[in-house]
């Protein structure tokens, strides 16, 4: 039977790896050369709640795509899921547009065993609208293009073979909805289209009566952990029991009522940071009458965001009560082959340990969400995040801006549509990602893109997460709210405004520009803020950046944030190519500026 098995599986690879290949003729990462269809991002997709039964849904599904409107008679081909219907990765390689939608559909069974439990599934995300179907009953529609959600099937459900079905609409700069750096006509700065499910998708199996979401909040004053587990079918009496533990070992716990909150007390506990990344194990069970319905395992971490004036009364960021200087580079997050999604879970983590090889200490993800896995792996690796909002509803591509001073005009109108889909979606991004510990920096604007009503965003994001600080608009427009004043300027450091009751920082800088002929998107176009011939002249020019910063810091900037980890597209100015094949700077030499500048205030407490 084993053999037959491992036969079938054969069978099924090679079919699926003679059906697919990429499409296009672009730069490619060696991951996505060497990716197998077959098995597509397997690894367990959501890190801080795990069960031990699930079924990974990636892989070829149907495709069709039609007028909006229209269903679909007959499929178009395959496509691979997780990658949207633009990258190469998915084997289409079609623009969709906001005239038209992308229809999926797949079968898939259920374990004997599963039997008498439910069936949650799950989709990581999927850009924009979402409609979903399971045996033509429908499940219902998210909106929202950077947070997970799923439904319960269970009630859809049929013996045998069931059919999932997936209809998406996205009209990217033609809507006001949160899209990035998305543009139906990419060019300098802006990037390719990124239309239909580009996160994994999978079905859980729970209890009748099971956990729903788990998040652990430190308090390093108090010493506790306030864990919030939420649960469904519950029942009055039902409780939740809490254990932390250490390399195996327990260190407290606690039970709560289901709706309360349970409590930890460590007495001595081990702190989380760059340096020394420690991350304690969560075990909850949810107990009726003595008896457990269900279990999970979680992590969490003890650490503190705050901002304080060192001896010299300039306001610093502080990670555990410490002065540090956050310092990393720009990470947009884009993949050639993949576009919004790497193509391998090494692919993902690849980045951050490049961040971290540098010598630096900070990532500023910008204006785009990532998978659970990428904020699980900058916490088990000691990765400081700053978590942008990704921009939408910027249709005027040079709005009113005034980065060198106090914002004094009128500030962006958007309709009641455009500002609720805003704030759903801001909202819904903090729940996903609040329980990551090493987001220390919530960024709701950036620029002008979009900026509305700066002060009661930034506001309300402080007031639904103080254990975070706030950058309110990295590089304007300004004003005084939030925990910092966030300057930007290429292409090398300028201190041009200064707060004194809040941390001063340099959202963004560099753009120093190499072009790698045999790793480029576009041969005949291409654009950075300076070029340079060499790697030994990018470096030479990046320590002259580095020494400029360096005065600077002494005079009130508390965090930078360099300009960027990789190429995108037609921009040469990253660290690497946009290919991930080549290194554009001397990397000794940068790990040694970077980890001079990351050091920088242990002198100045």
């Amino acid at each position: 039977m084993n053999k037959l098995m491992t036969a079938a599986a054969l069978l099924t690879t090679l079919t699926a790896a003679a059906q697919w290949h990429p499409a296009g003729d672009r730069i490619k990462t060696s991951w996505g050369e060497g990716l197998d269809p077959a098995n597509v991002l397997a690894e367990y997709p959501r890190p801080q709640m795990v069960r031990g039964e699930w079924q990974n849904l990636n892989g070829l599904w149907n495709y069709a795509i039609r007028p909006a409107g229209e269903v679909p008679v007959a499929w178009d081909g395959e496509i691979l899921v997780p990658f949207a219907a633009e990258s190469s990765l998915s084997g289409v390689g079609r623009r969709v547009g906001a005239e038209q939608e992308l229809w999926y559909e797949r079968t898939f069974t259920i374990p004997a065993k599963w039997s008498g439990r439910r069936v949650l599934l799950h989709f990581g995300a999927v850009d924009w609208r979402a409609d979903v179907w399971v045996n033509g009953v429908s499940l219902g529609r998210h909106e929202g293009g950077y947070t997970p959600f799923d439904f319960d099937v269970t009630p859809a459900l049929q013996k045998g073979v069931n059919t999932l079905r997936v209809r998406v609409w996205d009209p990217t700069d033609a809507g006001c909805q949160p899209r990035g750096k998305q543009v139906n006509n990419p060019e300098v700065i802006w990037y390719t289209p990124v239309t239909g499910i580009w996160q994994t998708v999978w079905l859980e199996v729970v209890p009748q009566q099971y956990i729903r979401s788990v998040v652990a909040t430190p308090d390093l004053d108090r010493r506790t952990f306030r864990v919030a587990a939420a649960a469904c079918g519950t029942q009055p009496g039902d409780r939740l029991d809490v254990t932390l533990l250490d390399g195996g070992a327990k260190v407290a716990s606690a039970s709560a009522l289901c709706g309360a909150d349970a409590e930890l007390y460590v007495a001595s506990p081990k702190l989380w940071s760059p340096s020394s990344p420690h991350l304690y194990d969560l075990e909850i069970a949810l107990v009726r009458g003595g008896r457990v319905l269900d279990r999970v395992t979680s992590y969490a971490a003890m650490r503190k965001f705050s901002t304080g004036k060192d001896r010299d009364g300039i306001v610093r960021l502080r990670l555990n009560d410490e002065p540090l200087f956050q310092f990393g580079p720009l990470d947009q997050g884009w993949w050639p082959d993949g576009l919004y999604t790497a193509p391998t879970d090494e692919a993902l983590v690849y980045d951050i340990e490049k961040t971290r090889e540098w010598g630096f200490n900070m990532i500023r993800k910008h204006i785009k969400v990532e998978p659970a896995r990428w904020y699980w792996h900058c916490d088990r690796l000691g990765m400081i995040v700053w978590q942008d909002m990704p921009s939408g509803d910027q249709a005027d591509r040079k709005p009113q801006w005034q980065d060198k001073n106090y914002f004094t005009g009128e500030e962006k109108q958007r309709t009641a549509i455009s500002e609720a889909c805003y704030r759903k979606e801001w909202r819904e991004i903090i729940d996903a990602l609040r329980g990551f510990v090493s987001i220390g920096v919530w960024v709701p604007f950036n620029e002008a893109w979009g900026q509305f009503k700066t002060v009661e965003i930034a506001e309300w994001t402080k007031s639904y997460d103080p254990t975070r600080l706030v950058n309110p608009a990295s590089g304007g427009n300004h004003y005084l709210t939030g925990d910092m004043l966030d300057l930007h300027n290429y292409p090398d450091p300028s201190l041009y405004l200064y707060d004194a009751n809040r941390a001063t920082v340099l959202g963004e800088y560099g753009g120093i520009g190499l072009v790698m002929k045999e790793h480029l998107w576009e041969p005949d176009r291409n654009w950075g803020y300076v070029s340079f011939s060499t790697p030994e002249q990018v470096t030479d020019e990046y320590e002259k950046y580095a020494a400029k910063l360096g005065e600077l810091i002494g005079r009130g900037f508390s965090a930078a944030v360099y300009t960027q980890t990789t190429d995108v597209e037609i921009e040469v100015n990253g660290l690497m190519t946009y290919d991930r094949k080549a290194v554009k700077v001397d990397e000794a030499r940068i790990r040694k500026i970077n980890e001079k500048i990351c050091n920088s205030l242990n002198e100045k407490k």
